[in-house]
């Protein structure tokens, strides 16, 4: 366990690549960065919930090493740009985190901690967290980067209103102190040393009706802007925070003075600076030398021209070089800045590298072709080296010569026994509220570090830099222009169950989806289906060939269920030569972050129970993006997927019901047009079930929704095992077609429900009273009015989850809900 967390947070330094090519602007700032001694670690729970203006000014103002410790990948949130739930969440989350970094400078960390969903209060957060846990990997990462100030987003008192807002700055307070203890986490100082940041502040805020600032704390104006780069504080943290697009936090960009107030938690009193009192130059450690060196470079720097400051860089260089202390802090800033420094030497001649391989997903066992180009984009002399492809070394040295494409091609050859790629924190067993990371020492973040690289050598001038490019496949599409990303390594095959979920009656038939993709030419195999008992499995012809590499095959098997009150997974394996092949491939693809892939095995689950009213047609309008429409086509309803022009000129008297996915009065701008069409349908008999929405500033509500006034509020009900209470228990949706009792809320995932009605108008009935421990019930989580013939429903039963998950009780309340009649 103990190397496990080491993994997470040790970042990769053996070799160095440039990932963008730097302006001169960029290029004097990172030299003015090299006099600079210092770092601050800002501190939260999850991904966006980070202050982006200060950590661009921080970066790139006062030039400190700036990181964002996010507790969680914000696995437990909602996502408005698509239906990816849990882990996948969680991967978008976590790249668009990295691509915020990329915009303000920062650098970014994680610990193992999953995001299991809104909690109300710190104690459950760090009871399913395992505390001990997830403040160990605070203090590593506190030991590691070693911050001269640590900064909280959220208090320790609760004003940040989600549970684990309140438990990071909890957790983050006795990390403070226990960093500096030898006796705490004593195996960590096997890799590093213990460190006592100088000072604690939490970064007050006034937003969503709560104001924490005051005259009284300490107030810096953040709101400058930096020439060197064109840009404000304030536009480079719009850029940053909009890479947010899950959680729909797109800004505009604020340009002017800007003050953001910090109250001191501790450490020794301030009044004008975080780090007041402290020399961040190389006085810090008695080295005023390198401050002179430093300031002749900067003072010469030609932007026309900047490998004109390679020979000053390098007496720069060697200076760092000849440090011998065991000042373990002057140890971890020089080894830092000699790496900053190589990076501004390559920089400094527009050097440029990559390779390419032939196919973006590599089969163990079978050969690619590579292809490398390095170009010298500047005057500066510069010589390669010793080439290291990943199964064979090219032991030469050529002189690059100016604005020259050198090209290099090998043949790359996947070992038999290569490891299938997935991300790192995906690849073991997890359980909801942490995360198993691998051992591997080149594991870094926000993914794993590239299998297959191809490293060499340069000698600028009179340095050697050490450079590794990752094996990365291009594409051009004729919109977008190039596209890159890394290599997948796949199985031969990947099986992929296209319905998560089939609900039956004793009986009952239902055909599910199973793709095969060939990720190589000429595979012969079997299909092969492991089911729980009580049902039986039908294969019309499990012996199968894929002839051609990317070739599909969609079969149809048909499952049927023997007996009632059962649930389990339908699992399907591809044998070929011996070798059962089970993973499907899921490849998550947003213009606004890398592409990611994880492969797992796909599994269905099977839920055979009473369900009465499930053969009636329906219509599904959709939201931000969710699973509702197929689940409930696998308990078998006949679903229409309805487009705004289908429902503005369609017979909607057709349909029992018209459900809309979650948030899609949010995301659908027309739909609030279209309401008054959707109402009338409810007049001539109709049955309209709305889920989910927000009312806030990411998704207003700017037209009434339903036939009476209600608020969409806040409200919810976190703890999916809540007592639920039946307001009125004859009434229709709690005893037609199907009986609901108690146990039909049993086994749900997650929470209750979000996003409840308040201020409700006396025409709609209240079916549920529920409420989590120690708070004020809530009648909101389902409202139903009688309009002319048929009948509104708004819902925040958190139904999107589930019906996914399988939840017998959750579709057989749904089918009240549909078959609501009187």
């Amino acid at each position: 366990m103990k190397k496990i967390i080491l993994r997470i947070l040790l970042p990769i330094t053996m070799v160095l690549h440039v990932a963008a090519q730097q302006s001169a602007g960029e290029l004097l700032l990172r030299m003015r960065q090299l006099g600079v001694n210092a770092s601050v670690m800002y501190l939260a729970a999850h991904p966006d919930d980070e202050n982006t203006r200060l950590i661009a000014w921080l970066a790139n103002e006062r030039l400190y090493q700036t990181t964002y410790l996010s507790i969680t990948r914000g696995d437990g949130g909602q996502n408005l740009i698509g239906s990816e739930q849990g882990p996948l969440l969680g991967l978008i989350r976590t790249n668009e985190l990295m691509e915020a970094r990329k915009r303000d400078g920062g650098q970014q960390l994680f610990t193992r901690a999953n995001d299991f969903g809104y909690s109300k209060g710190p104690d459950e957060t760090l009871k399913k967290w395992n505390k001990d846990s997830i403040l160990s990997d605070m203090v590593f990462a506190i030991r590691k980067f070693k911050p001269d100030v640590i900064i909280c987003r959220f208090p320790t008192t609760g004003e940040g209103g989600h549970g684990h807002h309140t438990a990071s700055a909890l957790l983050a307070a006795e990390a403070y102190t226990a960093a500096a203890d030898p006796k705490r986490f004593s195996w960590q100082l096997t890799y590093t040393t213990v460190w006592q940041p100088m000072r604690l502040f939490w970064n007050t805020f006034n937003f969503g009706g709560t104001n924490t600032t005051s005259d009284d704390q300490l107030k810096i104006d953040v709101g400058g802007y930096n020439s060197l780069l064109g840009k404000s504080y304030g536009e480079i943290a719009s850029e940053s925070r909009t890479c947010h697009k899950s959680q729909g936090f797109g800004t505009a960009p604020q340009r002017g003075s800007t003050i953001e107030y910090f109250k001191q938690l501790g450490g020794p009193p301030v009044k004008q600076e975080l780090l007041e009192g402290l020399d961040v130059s190389w006085v810090r450690f008695g080295l005023p030398q390198l401050d002179k060196i430093l300031q002749k470079i900067i003072v010469s720097f030609d932007p026309s021209s900047p490998e004109k400051s390679i020979p000053m860089l390098e007496a720069f260089y060697t200076q760092l070089l000849s440090i011998k202390s065991d000042n373990a802090l002057l140890k971890h800033y020089t080894s830092l800045q000699i790496r900053n420094c190589e990076q501004l030497i390559r920089a400094c001649t527009g050097f440029y590298g990559e390779v390419s391989v032939s196919e973006p997903y590599l089969v163990p066992g079978q050969t690619y072709s590579l292809t490398a180009r390095f170009l010298n984009r500047s005057n500066a002399v510069i010589e390669l080296k010793n080439l290291q492809w990943p199964s064979s070394d090219s032991l030469f040295s050529l002189r690059l010569l100016p604005q020259q494409v050198y090209t290099f091609k090998r043949s790359l050859m996947v070992p038999e026994n290569e490891p299938f790629s997935n991300p790192y924190w995906l690849q073991s067993t997890y359980t909801e509220s942490l995360y198993q990371v691998p051992t591997l020492a080149d594991y870094n973040l926000p993914e794993s570090t590239p299998r297959f690289n191809l490293t060499y050598e340069l000698i600028i001038n009179k340095t050697m830099v050490r450079g590794c490019e990752p094996i990365l496949h291009r594409t051009t599409d004729p919109v977008k222009g190039e596209k890159v990303r890394r290599p997948v390594i796949v199985p031969p095959v990947s099986v992929k169950i296209l319905d998560r979920c089939a609900v039956f009656n004793q009986g009952d038939k239902r055909v599910i989806k199973v793709q095969l993709k060939a990720n190589r030419s000429s595979i012969t195999g079997t299909l092969v289906a492991a089911a729980p008992m009580g049902f039986s499995v039908t294969i019309p012809a499990p012996e199968l060939t894929l002839d051609r590499k990317n070739q599909e095959l969609t079969i149809p098997i048909t499952v049927t269920a023997l007996r009632t009150d059962l649930k389990g997974e339908l699992r399907i394996r591809f044998i070929s030569d011996g070798k059962p092949c089970a993973l499907a491939l899921y490849s998550i693809e947003y213009d606004h972050i890398n592409t990611q892939v994880v492969q797992k095995e796909s599994v269905c689950i099977l839920q055979s129970c009473p369900l009465k009213g499930n053969q009636q047609l329906i219509a599904y309008v959709p939201g931000a993006g969710d699973e509702v429409a197929e689940s409930l086509t696998m308990a078998g309803y006949s679903v229409h997927i309805l487009s705004n022009s289908q429902l503005e000129s369609e017979d909607l008297t057709k349909y029992q019901a018209i459900i809309t996915g979650v948030r899609a009065y949010n995301t659908n701008e027309k739909l609030q047009a279209l309401n008054e069409r959707l109402l009338a349908y409810v007049e001539q008999g109709g049955n309209l079930i709305v889920q989910y929405n927000t009312n806030s500033r990411v998704g207003p509500l700017n037209a009434r929704i339903g036939p009476f006034p209600f608020t969409v509020s806040r409200d919810r009900v976190t703890d999916e095992r809540a007592l639920v209470q039946f307001n009125q228990p004859l009434h229709p949706v709690l005893t037609t077609p199907n009986t609901i009792t108690s146990d039909d809320f049993e086994n749900w995932v997650q929470e209750r429900g979000i996003y409840f009605a308040t201020e409700i108008a006396p025409e709609y009935q209240t079916v549920f009273t529920m409420n989590d421990t120690g708070e004020k019930p809530h009648t909101g989580s389902l409202i139903i009015a009688k309009y002319g013939k048929g009948h509104f429903m708004y819902t925040g039963l958190a139904f999107f989850r589930q019906l996914p998950a399988g939840n017998s009780g959750a579709f057989r309340l749904m089918s009240n809900l549909i078959n609501l009649k009187g």
